[in-house]
């Protein structure tokens, strides 16, 4: 009898399962634990994770790692992925041209426009003239109410005000006639006096139309072609927002700045090309499909797409002592997304959502790497650990003892840093490829374009169903129905999106942003990640090129447990014909430990070869 242990090191989690082989060779499966790798992939780092890893896969079997003959660690070149976001367009607003911060509590409803007065001169305005209030911190919010009533009952055509402090509603209820108002204007005393304004408030549920429209601009202000052209990207700025200011200033520019963004060399095994970061995702992806296999890429000096790749093949220089003019960039992955950017110029903290391309770069280095690792884990077990075999072979095996799976079989190890694709024939021959992006990506994206602080809201966001606390006892979840509860819900999740936790728990998420729009941000960054990863790494693994020659495709990975990605790919694929879903490795693990199962199941071969032998 000897109890044999397969580890499998992740990019994100170490994984072990224990096995016991009889003399015979049979097998029984005792069980498996993970746990988080610690460091670098393939790096002697990892040995703190997979220590733990072998050590709660024992406790869960009952063993000990005196009972243990021999750990199998895969063998796999190190992956490391890197990312950046490179902002392609900004907007600048100079001679405090705009503002359109929206602010929670506006008050009225509709359209104003009006050349901008002090609340103090309004006494000095003739009947009949339209103007927009502008109102200091200094004023009382029934004092400014009372000189607005004052000013409509002398004829003068108030339509509409701007508030420094937090007092729009508490204005707008005491006013005889409505006005829509926008508050909380820090930067009041630059709001330009004398100059026409439109003020814009939408009612609840709602968001702006007049503003955000360019031709809305141009007809309030009676702009020409080239006009609305400049103007252009204050509409695109208001886009989505409740309530916004635009204010006409002769000297006033108002610029869509395109930030040089850099040049990516791609260089590979049909040629090499040159693509500018700001011609967007599909320019770098068009480069890399042109020059595929790609075997190296660098990215301009001084911009965040050249500093990321140079930092990666530095970070792997130093992890393996290899020089950096060694380490090739062996794959790209490039995604259109959205940065929450400060206008520059604005008057109240104003952010709109900037162009930006997001780049995951990724390396493989020599075996090296791992066998030093190997060596370092057998030190620290007092055990011996054998270097298995390729992680994409063990992965295939451990995929194949998914029930109702059969060669020809293809397989998508969907991790944290990578997507990994192999095939194997009907003769045995495994083919594989690796491409960068995965589940660290989507995170990024998901946090950039919602505007998430923290890592963890995003994490919330990408793993979990969605739902709107209504009601301290309603929730309405993200596919429309309602769930009722007898007690309250907790007050911090009140009138808030939240992320429903596996243990039922709720998780507020910091955004003001829709339920709809927090679920189609998530679904997207999926998709433009997962899926697209998913269809590029098959396609070069298809025989021919040819989606439509593939027969199984197995999901394995800790991203195949999400709720939906599965079915996002599995729908991608079903154009094809394939039959797509997630494994089940050995029948119990779901599509985990299928490296680890397959280093056991290898193993188990060689002695029952030697014993024929």
């Amino acid at each position: 009898m000897r109890t044999i242990v397969g580890v499998d090191i992740g990019n994100s989690t170490t994984e072990a399962c224990v096995a016991v082989v009889g003399d015979g060779g049979e097998v029984t499966w005792r069980g498996g634990e993970l746990a988080r790798t610690t460091g670098v992939k393939g790096t002697l780092d990892n040995v703190r994770g997979a220590r733990r890893a072998i050590l709660l896969a024992l406790e869960r079997c009952g063993l000990a790692l005196a009972d243990v003959d021999a750990v199998l660690v895969n063998e796999a070149t190190p992956v490391i992925s890197g990312m950046a976001m490179e902002t392609i367009t900004e907007t600048i607003i100079t001679e405090s041209t705009m503002i359109g911060h929206n602010p929670a509590t506006p008050g009225g409803v509709g359209l104003g426009v009006g050349r901008t007065v002090a609340l103090a001169d309004l006494g000095t305005c003739a009947a009949g003239e339209e103007v927009v209030c502008v109102i200091a911190a200094t004023v009382d919010f029934a004092d400014a109410a009372a000189a607005i009533n004052a000013a409509v009952e002398a004829g003068v055509e108030v339509r509409g005000g701007i508030v420094q402090r937090d007092d729009a509603r508490l204005i707008a209820n005491r006013l005889q006639r409505p006005i829509p108002l926008v508050d909380e204007v820090s930067l009041i005393d630059r709001v330009p006096l004398d100059m026409v304004a439109a003020v814009e408030v939408a009612a609840p549920g709602r968001t702006i139309s007049t503003l955000s429209n360019s031709y809305g601009l141009a007809t309030v202000f009676e702009l020409s072609a080239d006009e609305t052209r400049m103007v252009a990207p204050v509409a695109r700025a208001l886009v989505g927002t409740r309530s916004a200011v635009v204010v006409r200033t002769p000297s006033g520019d108002v610029t869509d700045r395109r930030i040089p963004a850099g040049v990516v060399a791609l260089a590979g095994e049909n040629g090499r090309v040159e693509v500018d970061v700001g011609e967007g995702a599909d320019a770098i992806m068009r480069g890399v499909a042109r020059v595929q296999p790609l075997q190296d890429a660098s990215g301009e000096a001084g911009t965040n797409a050249g500093g990321m790749l140079a930092t990666v093949r530095e970070t792997m220089a130093e992890l393996t002592g290899d020089p950096v003019a060694a380490i090739r960039i062996r794959d790209v992955l490039a995604v259109d997304t959205f940065v929450p950017q400060e206008v520059r110029g604005g008057l109240a903290g104003e952010f709109a959502l900037e162009g930006a391309v997001a780049l995951a770069a990724m390396v493989r280095t020599s075996r090296g790497p791992m066998e030093r690792l190997a060596a370092a884990l057998g030190e620290d077990l007092g055990c011996e650990v054998v270097l298995g075999g390729v992680e994409a072979d063990m992965a295939i095996r451990g995929a194949l003892t998914t029930p109702g799976t059969a060669a020809p079989l293809a397989i998508l190890d969907l991790g944290g840093g990578s997507t990994d694709a192999a095939l194997i024939d009907r003769r045995g021959v495994v083919r594989t490829v690796h491409v960068a992006g995965a589940g660290d990506l989507v995170t990024r994206l998901i946090g950039s374009e919602l505007g998430l602080g923290e890592r963890e809201a995003a994490e919330d966001v990408k793993r979990h169903p969605l739902a709107k606390v209504e009601s301290p006892f309603q929730l309405r979840l993200e596919d429309g129905t309602t769930t009722f509860f007898e007690e309250p819900l907790p007050a911090e999740a009140f009138a808030r999106v939240v992320a429903l936790d596996d243990e039922g728990g709720l998780r507020p998420i910091p955004s003001d942003r829709s339920l709809e729009r927090v679920r189609a941000v998530r679904r997207e960054a999926k998709r433009r990640v997962f899926v697209v990863n998913a269809l590029r790494a098959l396609e070069q693994i298809a025989p021919g090129g040819s989606l439509r020659r593939l027969e199984f495709v197995v999901l394995l990975g800790g991203s195949a447990l999400d709720f939906e990605i599965g079915e996002m790919i599995a729908e991608a694929l079903g154009e094809f014909g394939v039959v797509c879903g997630t494994g089940n490795v050995r029948g119990v693990a779901g599509p985990r430990s299928a490296v680890a199962t397959g280093l056991v199941d290898a193993y188990v071969s060689g002695l029952r070869a030697e014993v024929a032998a």
